[in-house]
């Protein structure tokens, strides 16, 4: 059998072969994909000779740099000695680059998270997961103001154990310091409410110089750019900051202790509702010190006092929350104890009592509450009695126990009279009924007009925030009626604060210049040059040369004379002049009384006054003007020889001898007094009734005793059943101190 392949078969069948209008399709698409890779190439090779730059940064631009804020350093508070007061320390905050850290675990975390266990102390845990948790981050802030020496140490920590951690190949990455300035005080709470104190981040102050001068003392932040040059490489630019000036104030560190020294001895021994003390010069109105009872830490400034107990910051938050929703809710029924809580949280009225409690201990009491001054005042209506001619100073008054009028008997500070007195005498013994006499020879228009003068119901203008001026509580021409005259000629029945009365009495006691409080006497640059100078800045004048010396006399054997009510503020070896003051509080139930000193030395060349007031002392007896005699003598006898001011070897005579009670006519003063015909006007005019009264005697009809018609105080003797009175307001007020004069002010820096 033969078998054989077929070939033919196979040699008909012909190769397959794409048609015709494949191929044609096929070259195409070809075609358009070789000129599409030829455009790509042309467009790369375009932009790697071209655009490389270009690109390059755009790229690079996206990744973080080291750019950062150079913060300012603000500027220092010193004392008029140099001493600070107030500084900003370098600190460092502690920054951490997880994304560098976690580039190579291997290498870096182990080392990292050990340097700071090893050298801050810090939770390797916390650490740990922190950085595993912001792994893509490169800038977490994880502590805030370390010192020099944290830092110090960790430098140290991390050269000592580079070596060793290079021949493991390994090393401490992502972890790096950022410079930061915090706000020192060194002497804590001492001055605290003359320096204030500046917020956290050194841009802002609250109270004080730290507010006032804020724009002086803040700078301006430099910056640290990176960018890319020209080659692509990184570039730093360095913009500087602009540090803060440094202000030097009038205070005197070694004065302020000494005053905080007695005031807290005052508070420790016997206490007051309030207490505030005021030194100045004089001559110029600089503030030496200033100080109140409530101090605080001004390197934790909200840190509460003690007696702001957890019960007391609701009291205070219920009051807060009652007037709050009244601000808030006008026309809407206000709010009572018990339905505060059905619109306030409890944290929210603890949060309100706390901001309360802040305000409270952050005011200036000297600065920013009013009072009635008492007898204090009354050597201003001597003075604008002897300006305006209306006396001569040689006048003889006769003070039967009181005088009535606009139907009030207004009593006078002794309980039985002092007889026949002179002017310089009334001012001795603080005779109410002299000045009500002498109130009425001036007559209603002279007498504001010398208010208005000497700066009462207006600011004084002193560089510290929050000052009152009291305007709403004072009265004038206008709506001064007799009563309010009389009343007025010895301290009752209008407000002033302390800083409105010790410069009205550096105006007359340094011969009738109304200087311009301060607590700043330059500002030096960075440098230390002086860059502005405050000098004093002279307001007006009050009174006379001669005007000044029949005060400074009279004054001086207040403190020195017998019968003077000032004795107690007498310094051994010195010239000490002063006047006391007692002020009946409203309501008028001869309970509550504010007593007070302004005293100065030497009395025939005043260098320093101190005034001191003490509101409600925490005695059974109040009225005593002893309190605040004896804490202004404790701190002139400080006082007075650190300021080389020498003692004098006569002590015992009176003021200097000389021009104290001759009153020129050249002044507007007269040798005679001029109260005939004005007198009797006057009269008329406040609607004085002359008392008939005997003259002064015991209720038995005996002879008062020497202690009574020359007390070694002021002491203000009511008694229960007396129908003598006050009247039970003054102008914009029911009675209590104007706090409410700056309260929207300090709300606002408790915020």
């Amino acid at each position: 059998m033969r078998i054989s392949r077929n070939t033919n078969k196979n040699r008909n069948n012909k190769s397959k072969v794409f048609p015709r209008y494949m191929q044609e399709k096929l070259a195409i698409t070809v075609l358009v994909i070789t000129l599409a890779l030829f455009a790509l190439v042309m467009v790369l090779y375009n932009l790697m000779t071209h655009k490389k730059e270009d690109y390059n940064q755009i790229v690079l631009s996206q990744q973080e740099y080291d750019s950062r804020v150079i913060p300012f350093k603000r500027g220092d508070i010193l004392d008029r000695n140099g001493t600070y007061l107030a500084a900003s320390e370098k600190v460092y905050n502690l920054i951490l680059d997880p994304k560098q850290i976690m580039s190579d675990p291997d290498a870096f975390l182990e080392p990292s998270v050990t340097a700071l266990t090893e050298c801050f102390g810090y939770d390797r845990t916390e650490i740990m997961n922190l950085i595993q948790e912001k792994k893509g981050k490169q800038y977490v802030l994880y502590a805030k103001q370390l010192t020099y020496d944290d830092k110090n140490k960790y430098d140290k920590y991390k050269t000592d154990k580079s070596k060793e951690l290079k021949k493991a190949k390994k090393a401490i990455k992502g972890i790096w310091f950022e410079d930061e300035y915090k706000r020192v005080y060194p002497y804590n709470s001492m001055g605290s409410k003359v320096i204030g104190f500046a917020n956290g981040d050194g841009m802002g102050g609250t109270g004080g110089i730290e507010q006032f001068y804020n724009t002086t003392l803040m700078g301006i932040n430099g910056r640290e750019y990176g960018y890319l040059n020209d080659d692509s490489n990184l570039e730093r630019v360095i913009k500087p900051s602009t540090n803060g000036n440094t202000v030097v104030s009038t205070i005197d560190v070694n004065i302020q202790k000494i005053v905080e020294k007695y005031i807290n001895e005052w508070e420790q021994q016997t206490g007051s509702k309030k207490v505030g003390v005021i030194v100045m010069d004089p001559n110029n109105a600089e503030v030496l010190a200033m100080a109140d009872d409530k101090s605080f830490d001004l390197n934790n400034p909200r840190d509460l006092r003690p007696e702001f107990t957890a019960e007391v910051l609701r009291e205070l938050g219920i009051k807060e929350a009652i007037a709050d929703y009244k601000r808030k809710n006008k026309d809407a029924e206000p709010l009572t104890a018990e339905t505060v809580p059905q619109h306030y949280s409890d944290q929210e009225i603890i949060s309100l009592g706390t901001q309360v409690a802040w305000n409270q201990t952050w005011r200036n009491f000297t600065i920013s509450d009013g009072f009635e001054p008492g007898s204090t005042e009354k050597i201003f209506t001597v003075s604008a009695a002897l300006e305006e001619g209306a006396i001569t100073g040689h006048e003889t008054y006769e003070c039967n126990r009181f005088l009535e009028v606009g139907g009030h008997k207004i009593k006078c500070v002794s309980r039985y009279g002092h007889g026949l007195i002179t002017v310089e005498e009334g001012l001795m013994k603080s005779c109410n009924v002299v000045m009500m006499r002498i109130a009425q020879q001036i007559g209603k228009d002279k007498f504001y007009k010398y208010q208005q003068m000497f700066g009462f119901g207006s600011k004084t203008g002193i560089d510290l925030p929050g000052e009152a001026d009291n305007k709403s509580n004072i009265y004038t021409v206008e709506n001064a009626g007799p009563t309010d005259l009389a009343t007025n000629s010895f301290g009752q029945n209008f407000n002033s604060t302390m800083i409105q009365m010790a410069a009205a009495y550096c105006s007359v006691i340094n011969g009738g210049s109304y200087y311009e409080p301060h607590v700043v006497k330059q500002i030096l640059n960075e440098q230390g040059a002086i860059i502005k100078k405050v000098d004093p800045v002279l307001v007006r004048e009050t009174v006379s040369e001669p005007t000044a010396k029949f005060i400074n006399e009279a004054l001086f054997k207040t403190v020195n004379a017998e019968g003077g009510t000032g004795g107690a503020a007498k310094v051994a070896g010195y010239k000490v002049a002063g006047k006391t003051g007692t002020a009946e509080k409203i309501p008028r139930d001869k309970t509550n009384y504010v007593v007070s000193f302004c005293g100065y030395a030497p009395a025939d060349n005043p260098q320093v006054l101190v005034y001191v007031v003490v509101d409600e002392p925490h005695v059974e007896d109040q009225p005593h003007s002893t309190y605040a005699s004896q804490i202004f003598q404790k701190i002139m006898t400080d006082i007075l020889p650190y300021l080389n001011i020498f003692p004098d070897t006569d002590t015992n005579g009176g003021a200097p001898a000389g021009d104290g009670a001759k009153l020129p006519e050249q002044e507007g003063i007269t040798s005679e007094t001029q109260s005939g015909t004005e007198g009797q006007e006057a009269t008329q005019e406040t609607g004085t009734q002359e008392t008939t009264a005997p003259a002064p005697t015991m209720e038995n009809g005996q002879p008062i005793p020497n202690e009574y018609l020359n007390p070694p105080e002021e002491y203000v003797n009511r008694q229960e059943g007396e129908d003598f009175n006050l009247p039970d307001s003054i102008p914009g007020d029911t009675g209590e101190s104007t706090e409410g004069e700056t309260e929207s002010e300090e709300e606002n820096t408790a915020q």
